[in-house]
């Protein structure tokens, strides 16, 4: 920087000393013709102070001097003239010198400036440097940082890879296991059939050979009980054995049943499964206004909760991957079992009408089946890309599934495989069945009818945002739509019109985008859980909110069920817990 200021004043130094150069070459003439005017002035005053001091001298002498003097005077007059222009001249070049002065001082400012907007450019460039210098370091740690995340997701890729082959051949020997033991079951069954069949061959029974055949008193004469008459005379009557069924033919018969029951078509369904069971339903659904029973239900998160037809069993299930079973039981639940099987959360729950079953979906992309005894999925349904949003009984041996893969799936239980794939626009959030239609919610704020018989939407219905549940009433009428707009609305399925009525609350907000509302059993009130952790029901008929049931849940709700009784109400958050409502 001293430098600088050295070169800076140095150029000052030699602009100065010659403009000095410059401006004494051109006042050069006006300071050698004054110097010449004084010589002449200074030689008249001594010729006049010498003609005062000799005033004798000849008149040529006097005439003489005169004419000088007059040339003189007009010389000095000249001079004068010169004089004044020359000073005009002067006057005009200090104007042209102080302007070029201020020039100067201008520039000097705007030097400084400039030098001043150099530092500070030049502190701009050493801090871009030492930026630029901590990006590319970062820019180096994030490169080696991504390579060592490729190489890691290279080597995760083989384990995986590893890892699905492990399962591959667990599910193998698995499969393998299973049919052996349903082999071993057979053979057994076989055999306890066949030891049936020897036990009710060595019994014995007697028939009278006569009593089954007709008798004409007329025709035939009087016989010894004893002996009968035939054309060559009396003889005796014989005696024959029958293998008796009497005792052991309900036993016979049931294992009979029993065998083929289970290789009926390869069905995966049992004959009790295939008995249609009439569905309770409640004449009045009671408003509840306590929590009978606060429990901790799972070890994470809990997304759909759902009662049986008989009101006796809850199931829930959460983000843990387990289903679990609870018994209600005077105004309590109590756990009854564990259902394991989904390698991912579970996202929801249905039981069969006959209260065998139960089906669930999962974000492995597949839906679950598993026998209520039984704590492994009976089977696994999987075909979808993404994960299981929605699965439902739409008949005995049929289900139906939506994901998040915009599809929308038909299964055939006896021949577990998919029977139909119904492409959709948009992400399906939840679907509901009724007869001969499916009914599904999407985030594209539609709801959409479809025929399963001909695999066509036949109806759409617009909504004001995300569908995140639907839900149908017990006498298929009615159509009940969660919405992430906060609002819940439900629609009149019965008349094209398909007339609509929208339930809000001060407070009520829809806690997440698989957010759960009900209809209560009788169709009478609506019920949703709210971020904020309380329950807010509905009264149908008047529009307006009938209770709210705060202070019991911690986090955002995320689904609720009634039961069929109309009795109980349940409630689950994303914090793991469980909350039984009623009105007793």
């Amino acid at each position: 920087m001293a430098a600088v200021t050295e070169t800076w004043r140095r150029h000052i130094v030699g602009q100065l000393k010659h403009r000095d150069l410059n401006q004494h070459h051109r006042f050069q003439d006006l300071i050698r013709f004054y110097t010449r005017l004084l010589e002449k002035t200074s030689l008249t005053k001594g010729i006049l102070s010498c003609s005062v001091r000799r005033p004798s001298s000849d008149r040529s002498s006097v005439s003489s001097l005169l004419h000088q003097n007059n040339d003189l005077k007009k010389t000095t007059g000249e001079l004068a003239y010169q004089v004044l222009e020359l000073q005009q001249q002067i006057k005009i070049k200090e104007c042209v010198l102080e302007e070029q002065r201020a020039r100067r001082v201008e520039d000097g400012s705007r030097l400084e400036g400039a030098l001043g907007a150099r530092r500070v450019l030049q502190r701009r460039v050493e801090t871009v440097q030492e930026e630029n210098g901590a990006l590319k370091r970062k820019y180096d740690e994030l490169l080696e940082l991504q390579r060592r995340e490729e190489t890691k997701l290279r080597e995760e890729t083989v384990r995986g890879e590893h890892l699905l082959e492990d399962l591959i051949h667990l599910k193998t020997q698995a499969a393998a296991h299973m049919n052996s033991r349903n082999q071993r079951r057979s053979r057994a069954r076989e055999a306890n059939l066949l030891k049936e069949l020897q036990t009710a061959a060595r019994s014995k029974v007697t028939v009278d050979s006569c009593s089954s055949a007709p008798t004409s008193r007329s025709a035939s004469p009087k016989s010894d009980p004893q002996q009968a008459w035939t054309d060559g005379g009396p003889v005796r009557r014989f005696r024959f054995r029958f293998r008796s069924l009497s005792a052991s033919s309900p036993r016979i018969l049931s294992s009979f049943r029993d065998l083929f029951e289970k290789r009926r078509g390869h069905s995966v369904c049992s004959l009790e499964e295939d008995l249609v069971f009439p569905v309770r339903f409640s004449s009045s659904a009671r408003v509840p206004v306590r929590a009978l029973q606060v429990l901790e239900a799972h070890e994470q998160g809990i997304n759909a909760v759902r009662f049986s037809s008989s009101c006796q069993l809850l199931a829930t299930g959460g983000t843990d991957r387990e289903i679990k079973l609870w018994e209600v039981r005077s105004g309590s639940l109590t756990h009854r079992s564990t259902l394991d099987g989904s390698t991912e959360g579970i996202t929801c729950i249905e039981f069969d009408p006959a209260g065998f079953r139960i089906l669930a979906a999962s974000y492995d992309k597949s839906a679950l089946l598993w026998r209520l005894d039984d704590s492994v999925p009976k089977l696994t349904l999987t075909g979808h890309s993404r994960k299981v949003t929605a699965a439902r009984f739409s008949g005995l041996h049929q289900v139906v599934t939506g994901s998040a893969d915009r599809t929308i799936r038909l299964w055939d239980l006896q021949r577990a495989a998919c029977v139909k794939v119904v492409e959709v626009s948009s992400y399906c959030s939840d679907l509901v069945c009724c007869e001969n239609s499916v009914i599904s919610g999407h985030f594209d704020s539609k709801i959409r009818v479809w025929d399963s018989r001909t695999e066509r939407c036949v109806q759409e219905l617009l909504v004001q945002g995300k569908v995140t549940s639907l839900d149908i009433s017990s006498d298929q009428r009615q159509l009940l739509s969660c919405c992430r707009d906060d609002c819940l609305q439900l629609v009149d399925l019965r008349g094209r019109s398909n007339e609509r009525v929208c339930f809000r609350a001060d407070g009520f907000k829809c806690g997440s985008d698989s957010s759960k509302a009900v209809i209560s059993p009788d169709g009478c009130f609506l019920a949703a859980g709210s971020a904020d952790g309380a329950v807010y029901i509905w009264n149908v008929s008047t529009g307006n909110l009938e209770t709210r049931l705060p202070d019991r849940h911690s986090s955002s709700i995320s689904a609720v069920a009634w039961s069929m009784s109309g009795e109980y109400v349940v409630s689950v958050d994303k914090s793991r817990r469980a909350v039984l409502w009623s009105d007793i």
